[in-house]
């Protein structure tokens, strides 16, 4: 596994050799979504007379039974249906939970679709805030409920799951799949999303190093609470930053690019399936079904935790975020088989920059709109799980991989066991 050091050629402003890709706008995130989609057929459809009817239907056709997900679809029903018929708990927030998961890939299959219609700016500025709608709906019902620590588990969960989870399967199953091969990826996507998770993790870091450093927690509840809020704008500023690097200044560097022209899947979405405003429609109810389901989440949590003897904390940053991006994920595991390391890494990094510079700080802002406390101190071995995270990834991603001999592996023991005196 190697990183791409070539130079940034240049050529009047922009990036050369933009791809397919580049001028709809499909980043990692939409190019992961797309390998569990399946392509529709639209015979009998294109028999119906009626052409409002046969438009309706082909837009039915595309978005319920265009990916390979959708037979978790009657989980949404079931769902309803339990919570309305006073079924148990449990049932509810496991079919909440299974109803989730192809809604959130649906949702990027929309956004992809209206990118198509008003560009690559507008539509990675959709895939920027839409990415991890769904923990950020869940995240809001949960603080309208006041449940803080289901908030901090969640969004650390999905953090954690990206860092860990998602991209240490593709690299390890990438390995496995590619032995004979060497894979290669772009390290300055990786490095700036690298740098933009160490400055979330500083604004992380001072409000708990305040409380510890505190004499007494009362007194420095206040100011710690200031401090994050403080730092939440800091960090909203650093994405819209962030933002304009990604889509205007330096696009084509996140452009999900295509290494060759013999892997058709990769580049099976080339003309949009259904209109711009029809996307809009079927974007605002997903997004109303989702908001509806993570109530269901969200009220049902404790409940789920007593009947299955899992605590609510193991729920929320294990389950929720697994379940929430389970088909994101898979595809980002699809693609490192395929040895498109730079589009698993786009998936992994870009959604755990997303919730931590974004959907994070939303939350204090939100919290802080609604009159409820919560900072950005996510408790010292929370954080340090964070910190211990982003730099295992950042060492892992080194153009040349940390390499001892066995005496200098020696040497460094010895001085660590003299130091702390073993």
């Amino acid at each position: 596994m190697t990183s791409l050091q070539e130079p940034w050629l240049m050529e009047n402003g922009s990036l050369k050799g933009s791809s397919k890709e580049t001028k709809h706008g499909r980043t990692a995130h939409n190019m992961s979504s797309s390998s569990l989609r399946k392509k529709s057929d639209l015979t009998l459809v294109s028999k119906v007379r009626f052409s409002t009817l046969r438009c309706f239907l082909a837009n039915l056709q595309e978005v319920i039974l265009g990916t390979k997900l959708s037979v978790l679809f009657p989980a949404i029903p079931l769902a309803i249906i339990a919570e309305c018929y006073g079924f148990g708990r449990p049932w509810v927030f496991g079919l909440s939970l299974i109803a989730l998961t192809p809604l959130a890939e649906r949702i990027s299959f929309l956004t992809e679709q209206i990118a198509f219609y008003t560009g690559p700016t507008v539509g990675g500025l959709l895939n920027a805030t839409c990415g991890n709608a769904t923990e950020l709906i869940i995240a809001i019902f949960a603080l309208a409920q006041r449940k803080i620590d289901v908030v901090k588990y969640s969004l650390l969960g999905s953090v954690l799951s990206n860092l860990l989870l998602v991209l240490g399967t593709s690299l390890f199953c990438g390995g496995l799949a590619n032995l004979g091969r060497e894979q290669k990826y772009d390290r300055r996507q990786a490095d700036v999303n690298i740098l933009m998770l160490l400055l979330g993790l500083l604004c992380h870091i001072l409000p708990l190093l305040f409380r510890i450093a505190g004499a007494t927690p009362a007194l420095t509840a206040v100011p710690t609470l200031q401090l994050s809020r403080a730092s939440s704008i800091v960090m909203l500023l650093a994405y819209i930053a962030y933002i304009i690097f990604q889509l205007v200044t330096h696009r084509q560097l996140f452009e999900a690019q295509e290494e060759s022209g013999d892997d058709d899947d990769v580049a099976e979405e080339e003309s949009p399936v259904i209109g711009v405003w029809s996307g809009i429609v079927w974007l605002v109810g997903m997004t109303a079904i989702v908001a509806l389901l993570s109530e269901y989440v969200v009220g049902t949590i404790e409940d789920a935790s007593e009947s299955w003897g899992l605590s609510v904390s193991f729920i929320s940053i294990i389950v929720l975020p697994i379940v929430g991006n389970a088909a994101e994920h898979a595809g980002a595991v699809i693609f490192a088989f395929k040895n498109k390391l730079d589009i698993s890494l786009g998936v992994a990094l870009g959604s755990a920059t997303q919730i931590g510079m974004f959907v994070v700080p939303v939350c204090v802002i939100a919290a802080w709109i609604m009159g409820i406390t919560m900072d950005l101190n996510f408790n010292l071995v929370e954080t340090g799980t964070l910190a211990l995270s982003i730099l295992a990834t950042a060492f892992t991603l080194q153009a040349r991989p940390l390499s001892f001999t066995y005496d200098e592996l020696l040497r460094i023991m010895t001085s660590i066991f003299n130091t702390w005196n073993f």
